[in-house]
């Protein structure tokens, strides 16, 4: 105790993991470096799912439609038309709906 009170034993601080070599690989990861085949464990589906996606689109096309619909671009009659064909998959991006539209 008299050894510590005296200063000749200190505690050492604590050793924190350094985030230098994560953010090092992030940047290069976002050049699109170490993202080929042979570093992809999960299949493409894990990886990004295709039901993500579709709800996605699914939600600006449909978002769209109500903005139209209430700015009255729309009747109730083609917006319902347009509803039925963004759920079947006719428009796959908000270009092709609006080119639909006009």
């Amino acid at each position: 105790q008299k050894c510590i009170k005296d200063g000749f034993i200190i505690k050492k601080p604590a050793n924190s993991v350094s985030r230098f070599r994560w953010r090092h690989s992030q940047a290069a990861k976002r050049k699109g470096r170490h993202t080929g085949f042979g570093k992809r464990k999960g299949t493409a589906e894990a990886r990004m799912p295709s039901k993500e996606l579709w709800v996605r689109r699914i939600r600006v096309l449909r978002r769209l439609l109500k903005k139209f619909r209430e700015q009255k671009k729309l009747d109730k009659y083609s917006y319902h038309d347009m509803y039925l064909k963004c759920k079947g998959n006719v428009f796959k991006n908000k270009r092709t709906l609006l080119e639909h539209i006009h």
